[in-house]
């Protein structure tokens, strides 16, 4: 008998994409806070949020929710997000 290994990889598309800069630092900044609708998120963002805030200087964030977590945040909610310097996305369980 025979086994055939199958190789589910598909081959890369397009031109790669490259990460953000880092920020310089994250006294002052505004941090984008993405929930993906899972029961844990919002606790774990709020003990972010307060370390972030007392330890780092982080002067705002902007929390927003997805419709769920199996799907990608609407357009719109990307756009509220995008006047932050940086965004986290989490999952929490």
């Amino acid at each position: 008998m025979t086994i055939r290994v199958l190789d589910p990889r598909l081959s890369a598309e397009g031109d790669a994409v490259r990460m953000a800069p880092p920020l310089g630092k994250l006294e002052g900044a505004v941090i984008g806070l993405l929930d993906n609708a899972k029961i844990g998120t919002a606790t774990f963002y709020d003990h972010v949020e307060e370390l972030l805030r007392t330890r780092y200087g982080v002067r705002e964030f902007i929390r927003r929710r997805k419709p769920d977590s199996s799907r990608p945040a609407p357009a719109a909610t990307l756009g509220e997000l995008s006047g932050a310097d940086a965004i986290l996305s989490a999952v929490g369980d």
